[in-house]
């Protein structure tokens, strides 16, 4: 039982070997300290290598080294969202035609924003039509007119910049639907062609 107990722990343990700077072989059970800025061999107990040993490293190149580490990781990490993105988008766009339809709908959703909008504007036009009307005994000295017309047109006339804004700001958004839907579909291409991920 004893000699089981020996034989495996002779299994167990390793010898170090290395080339020192001063071209000296060493030979150790444990790392070598002469050896630290060298490769060192650990063998095994028939003699042949078990592993390569690198050099311990200053702070410097451990620095560097998990710089580089870092870097790795994080472009592995951007590689990993980006399928999973790619494959959020394939699931919500199996095919071109329902990246086309969600574009339509997200576009006539816009355009039916715009359409009341316009109606509003069309509505403040008749407003303005029935004020100027009532201006017209004042067209000489526009002064001379009421408080309460005046207060109107400048309030008409602050509605009507407020809708012209409000269209403009939804022609803005029908662009950014068209440049998300074009830059969308400049990813799904590939993807559809590949027959997804």
């Amino acid at each position: 039982m004893c000699a089981v107990g020996f034989a495996g722990l002779a299994q167990a343990q390793s010898i170090y070997s290395c080339t020192d700077s001063k071209g000296r072989k060493l030979t150790s059970d444990r790392p070598i300290q002469e050896c630290l800025d060298r490769e060192q061999r650990e063998l095994n107990p028939s003699g042949s290598t078990r592993r390569a040993v690198g050099p311990s490293l200053t702070a410097a190149e451990r620095e560097q080294l998990e710089a580089q580490q870092r870097k790795e990781a994080e472009q592995s990490a951007r590689v990993n969202e980006e399928r999973r993105r790619n494959r959020a988008l394939l699931m919500r766009y199996p095919d071109r035609a329902a990246h086309d339809r969600e574009r339509e709908a997200a576009l006539k959703q816009v355009d039916g924003v715009m359409e009341a909008a316009n109606k509003r504007l069309a509505e403040l036009g008749q407003q303005r039509a029935a004020i100027d009307a009532e201006m017209e005994f004042y067209k000489k000295d526009p002064s001379k007119a009421p408080a309460k017309v005046r207060r109107q047109i400048a309030e008409q006339e602050e509605s009507v910049r407020g809708q012209q804004r409000f269209i403009n700001d939804q022609q803005q958004e029908k662009k950014r639907v068209n440049e998300r839907f074009d830059d969308e579909l400049v990813r799904l291409k590939p993807l559809w062609g590949n027959g997804g991920l």
